[in-house]
């Protein structure tokens, strides 16, 4: 890794509190209600063996293989639900496994534009496509925390231009800067110039 890219990540990795993961929140963070459609995709209605099987992940969360076998049976339990996905990044997340956190991030991605009707490929989401002004609009903003997640894992393994690319399209979705995207896109910003606190 080269100078600048150790800067940027040790400068993304100090800006990220370690309580709480770059996207991916559990439906209670989202404030998930009475909407069946979201409260499905963000972990209510998920299959009691799938729930299961995710506790006890967390139960086990030192036990790398253990935890990952868990995931694993989850997985098999609720194949593609986004509550899986989210035990799967954070669990990838938390043991700096960034690359294959990025891997759940990029699959979780599709399907949250797909949840959206979303084009596939997130750069041809358009600020129109979902009611994505509205903090309240549980779907599109599970899509803007997948899409501000992906950026920031680019970005933390030094594929900068990908990272950026992301990083933009959250902000052109979400202008008003709700998710924070401008403090990634500073921080990158500065590292590229060589502006180092």
């Amino acid at each position: 890794m080269t100078r600048g890219r150790a800067n940027m990540h040790n400068s993304l990795a100090q800006g990220q509190s370690a309580e709480e993961p770059p996207f991916m929140p559990d439906a209670s963070d989202l404030g998930v209600d009475g909407d069946a459609a979201a409260a499905a995709c963000l972990g209510l209605g998920l299959p009691e063996e799938a729930e299961r099987h995710l506790q006890l992940a967390g139960l086990s969360y030192h036990r790398d293989e253990e935890a990952l076998a868990h995931l694993q049976a989850a997985w098999q339990a609720a194949p593609g639900h986004a509550a899986v996905y989210i035990g799967l990044y954070r669990f990838y997340f938390y043991k700096n496994r960034l690359q294959e956190a990025l891997d759940v991030a990029r699959d979780c991605l599709r399907k949250a534009a797909l949840d959206n009707g979303l084009p596939e490929d997130w750069r041809a989401a358009k600020a129109t496509d979902a009611n994505f002004g509205s903090f309240d609009a549980i779907l599109p903003r599970f899509f803007l925390f997948t899409l501000k997640g992906y950026g920031y894992l680019h970005l933390r393994l030094g594929q900068l231009d990908e990272g950026r690319a992301a990083i933009e399209k959250l902000l052109e979705l979400d202008p008003g800067d709700k998710l924070g995207g401008k403090v990634l896109l500073n921080v990158l910003e500065r590292q590229i110039h060589g502006d180092e606190d």
